[in-house]
């Protein structure tokens, strides 16, 4: 049925959330994680179970299809369909109650599961299975996968820890399904219209196949194909959620449920094993298995090659040696921190002596454990993150045996990609037999799809063969629906068929879904006549494996690449659709990525949802809509260009470089707004101002001129400007008396950024102070604006003239080895990585970037190179590189500038601040401050921008009103001192400030 003007009318006017119908936003939501593409009819986010009660009645009245969706990162298309979606994570999420003594919690479905965990470690509790997704997977959508994770051989399944959910049946009854004793079973048989006939049809189904569900399911934990009936037949009390864990939104929509918790171990300790060869590995797995380990994790040398590239993960990498074939990550765990050490140091010897393996790594503190478990956690990403169209993509990815066989079906999955001529990736829960088996496939080629079909064809053989289950944990969705009644054969899938008819008589819950396609179109069918109100069936004869594919052989794409060299990314569109739909981008805690989405919580503010949004577009999904459409800049209007998702997505997607090739082409069809222009030339207006100040300083700062630029600029005039000073960095360097002279290491450039030169001189002033203490030599970098603020502000092509004449002045230092330094991490960033994008197959530019350093970076790797370590802390002779350290006790709160900690990470920083004997550092996961530059002077950017500072920088800012504030960016000591009149300094400024007075006084 098609949706129209009426539906959206009637909808919204029984809504209170939103309703959104558009094609911008259905597009966002066509894609989850896995391989497929399905626009909705429209989305819904709703604000409180009234919301999901009219939309569901709603959908009922109608006859159309109705999808309860979370955080979509379903890899095997659960969460897209031609159908009303309902995101119940953006506003359903709340952790309803805790219950420490009974050992169990009430929580909404958009709960996301890190949240859940975060909130339980008060109590020392956890929620048992911890799927990699954790940080972005809801707890709706693990009831409604029956997600297990690392820890499944302690805890099982999702299953195992839910005592029961309310949930809306497909007509808007509500219910709770729970445990339910004989007299009650029977009284809910008694029951008229659809709960009565729901317990009515799983009656009759257990009675009439109950020996064929004990003699067909798999005979391991890790099964979760089709309805979980075998949970009915083992003697305990009956559970009806039990029905609606594993059903993928075919039988109901979960309001809220109540699940059990576990006590977290007081200790825990990691074995990583290193191998040459995988069978030899899955053999190692089945002899640890029986001593008791709390995991046992495979990461193959696909997952470990894309982890050294990576920015971030690379620096966690240390726990690998040499170059293996596959690692496996042992943890146990328990109340005694040594019987748990000495059960690794037994499991090593076992293996040693065995000749299992030929390195072991033990991770025994939290951080080396955090490290090993970060990079197995990005192990489904990084596959998908490998260049090219050939992708590891998922559609047999979590078969199950038994553990004692998973040796020999090792060695036949590798047979059966040798047979299909393609390669694959390796990882997943050696511990429970289930394994996540990435063949490379090109779904753009057609040979390839058919490819595909021939591969789940083999698998599906195998599986049986080997007596395990096609799905371990990720649920069946659109690559095993079809397989399913040959999987359990006619009887099962015949109750199966049953029990959903009793639930969704018209078919319209996630329609093609565990059912199979034609089945559950039959039963619909059939039901037509008798049912009052239905509507004519949903064609759902496209739910195959390999239809509704989100590239297929037909996808092309047409973007235009005026601005930017995307030659190292394979092209723009290529970088576009490197986005898998993973929504790492939506973790709510830690790390910097994506800090609209974290405030927002709205899909069209995360990574995800913008390269969603750009890919719709460059394909032709959205026809409307072109590249330079106002939609894509309302879309990519809330991204802070942070770099976040450069360095912490799995897939390296850079959308803060997409969106300066977007801004730029908008620009060009629109006209370039007179903000964009003075925000983009503001070394110009910083010139003036310091010409002029302080008086400029008065002007600037007045109600009247704050009212002004907002009124003709957008500029919110609740944000003050930052003061200019009349002596500028420039002139106070060259007009200080001659250096006192030192070790003589050379000469090194400065590259004095705006913001040093006309604000704040002092961080210059201290850079110069501890670069001539530790014996260099100072140029000032012959240098214009880096350019920074103009191809943030969609200025590209007066950026590109900026870098020309920055690598023409700065080459002939390149070229000499001189170092290029600089305080300022936007600006210093703009010579190492956006000047080879702006100046393609520009020699110098490239040497240029080869030589820019941040200045504690520089300072660090001079240190090492002169055998300088940590540990040597001390004054006098023993500080690194001559400086001359004092004891200075003081305890530093350090939050890193966000393009600093994507290309280089906080290492240098904290390194070089340690040198300093009495510091007590304290980093901050604050993720962004949300100024980002110009963003946080927008006038309808000013209340993100300080939420995202609210969401930890400035509490935590206020909690350590004693602690000094460590910030390397100017935007970051603008948005503290806004938010907080916390005055944040400079790290090169906490360094000078220790500096001996005997080596100040030589300086």
């Amino acid at each position: 049925m098609p949706w129209t003007d009426d539906f959206s009318n009637e909808l919204g006017s029984e809504v209170r959330g939103l309703v959104a119908t558009d094609a911008m936003t259905r597009s966002l939501y066509s894609t989850d994680a896995s391989i497929y593409q399905s626009t909705p009819l429209a989305v819904v986010v709703p604000d409180d179970d009234d919301d999901i009660r009219a939309t569901v009645e709603f959908a009922a009245r109608h006859g159309l299809p109705f999808l309860p969706r979370g955080g979509g990162t379903s890899l095997e298309g659960q969460t897209v369909n031609e159908a009303v979606v309902l995101d119940l994570s953006t506003r359903i999420n709340k952790i309803l109650e805790v219950n420490p003594e009974e050992l169990w919690a009430r929580v909404q479905p958009g709960v996301v599961q890190e949240s859940l965990r975060r909130h339980l470690a008060q109590w020392g509790l956890d929620f048992g299975p911890d799927t990699a997704t954790s940080a972005r997977a809801t707890l709706g959508g693990m009831l409604g996968n029956n997600s297990a994770g690392s820890h499944s051989i302690v805890y099982g399944k999702t299953i195992d820890h839910v005592h029961e959910v309310r949930c809306l049946l497909a007509d808007g009854t509500e219910t709770v399904f729970g445990e339910i004793d004989a007299a009650g079973l029977q009284a809910k048989q008694k029951l008229d219209g659809v709960e009565g006939r729901i317990y009515r049809t799983l009656a009759a189904v257990l009675e009439r196949s109950g020996e064929a569900i004990r003699a067909r399911y798999p005979k391991i934990m890790r099964h979760v194909c089709g309805y979980s009936l075998d949970y009915f037949l083992r003697g305990k009390p009956l559970n009806m959620a039990h029905l609606i864990v594993g059903s993928e939104g075919t039988l109901a929509t979960i309001l809220e449920a109540k699940v059990g918790l576990v006590q977290l171990p007081a200790a825990r300790a990691l074995l990583v094993s290193q191998f040459d060869d995988l069978v030899v590995c899955m053999e190692a797995a089945r002899q640890i298995v029986p001593t008791g380990p709390s995991a046992v994790e495979l990461v193959d040398d696909l997952v470990i090659r894309q982890a050294r590239n990576h920015p971030t993960l690379a620096r966690l990498c240390g726990f690998v040696q040499g170059e293996p074939a596959a690692v496996l990550i042992t943890e146990y765990s328990g109340h005694d921190g040594g019987e748990v050490l000495g059960k690794v140091e037994l499991m090593r010897q076992q293996l040693e002596r065995e000749g299992l393996g030929y390195g072991f790594y033990c991770a025994t503190t939290p951080k080396e454990q955090s490290d090993v478990w970060e990079v197995r956690k990005s192990g489904l990403t990084l596959l998908m993150s490998v260049q090219g169209d050939a992708k590891p993509i998922a559609f047999v990815e979590d078969t199950a045996v038994d553990v004692d066989r998973l040796p020999e079906y090792v060695q036949r999955l590798q047979q059966v990609v040798a047979d299909h001529d393609t390669s694959a990736g390796f990882y997943g829960h050696a511990s429970v037999g289930c394994l996540h088996f990435r063949p490379l496939i090109n779904c753009k080629d057609s040979g390839d799809i058919q490819k595909l079909r021939s591969i789940a064809d083999d698998i599906r053989d195998l599986v049986v063969e080997f007596d395990g289950s096609l799905s371990g944990e990720h649920g069946d969705g659109r690559t095993r629906t079809e397989y399913l009644p040959g999987f359990y054969g006619d009887e099962i899938y015949g109750a199966f068929r049953n029990i959903k008819t009793a639930f969704d008589p018209d078919c319209r819950l996630n329609p093609g879904n565990i059912c199979d396609p034609w089945g559950a179109k039959e039963a619909a069918t059939q039901l037509a006549e008798r049912v009052e109100g239905t509507a004519d069936p949903p064609d759902t004869s496209g739910y195959l494996i390999d239809t509704n594919l989100r590239y297929g052989a037909d996808y092309q794409t047409v973007v235009a690449e005026r601005y930017l060299d995307w030659s190292r990314e394979g092209g723009m569109a290529a970088h576009i659709e490197m986005c898998n739909g993973n929504g790492f981008c939506r973790k709510l805690d830690g790390g910097t990525m994506c800090p609209s989405y974290q405030v927002t919580r709205q899909e069209k503010d995360c990574t995800r949802g913008r390269a969603n949004a750009l890919r719709g577009v460059i394909s032709g999904d959205l026809p409307a809509a072109k590249f330079t459409s106002h939609d894509l800049y309302n879309v990519l209007d809330l991204c802070l260009e942070c770099k976040g998702c450069k360095g912490e997505c799995p897939s390296n997607v850079d959308m803060a470089k997409l969106k300066y090739e977007f801004l730029a082409q908008y620009y060009d069809a629109h006209g370039t707004p007179r903000r964009a222009k003075f925000f983009g030339n503001v070394a110009r207006t910083s010139r003036l101002g310091s010409r002029f100040a302080p008086v400029s300083n008065w002007v600037a700062n007045s109600a009247p001129a704050r009212w002004l630029n907002q009124q003709t600029l957008g500029i919110s005039s609740r944000r003050p400007v930052p003061p200019f000073v009349r002596q500028t960095f420039e002139s106070w360097f060259h007009s200080r008396p001659p250096v006192n002279g030192g070790a003589g290491r050379g000469e090194v450039v400065l590259f004095h950024d705006t913001f040093m030169n006309h604000n704040y001189p002092d961080v210059g002033q201290a850079a110069v102070k501890v670069l001539e203490a530790a014996g260099y030599e100072i140029i000032l970098a012959p240098k214009v604006c880096c350019g920074r603020p103009m191809l943030s502000n969609g200025l590209a092509s007066k950026a590109r003239q900026h870098a020309q004449i920055n690598v023409e002045q700065l080459a002939g230092f390149a070229q000499r080895g001189v170092p290029i330094i600089g305080c300022e991490p936007s600006c210093l960033m703009m010579l190492r990585e956006d000047y080879l994008d702006l100046l393609p197959g520009n020699e110098n530019a490239k040497r240029v970037a080869a030589q820019s350093f941040l200045v504690e970076e520089f300072l660090l790797q001079a240190a090492n190179e002169e055998g300088w370590a940590n540990g040597n802390q001390g004054g006098g002779e023993q500080c690194p590189l001559g400086l001359e350290l004092q004891e200075t006790p003081r305890r530093l709160m350090v939050h890193g500038h966000c393009h600093q900690k994507a290309a280089v990470g906080m290492a240098p920083t904290l390194d070089v601040l340690a040198w300093v004997p009495g510091y007590e550092l304290r980093p901050i996961d604050s993720g962004c401050c949300g100024m980002a530059g110009s963003f946080g002077y927008k006038a309808e950017h000013y209340d993100i921008s300080m939420a995202i500072g609210e969401r930890v920088l400035f509490p935590t800012m206020r909690e350590h009103p004693d602690d000094g504030v460590v910030l390397s960016g100017i935007s970051c000591r603008q948005q503290v001192l806004h938010g907080t009149g916390r005055a944040g300094r400079h790290p090169v400024q906490w360094l000078a400030d220790a500096l001996s007075d005997k080596t100040q006084e030589r300086v």
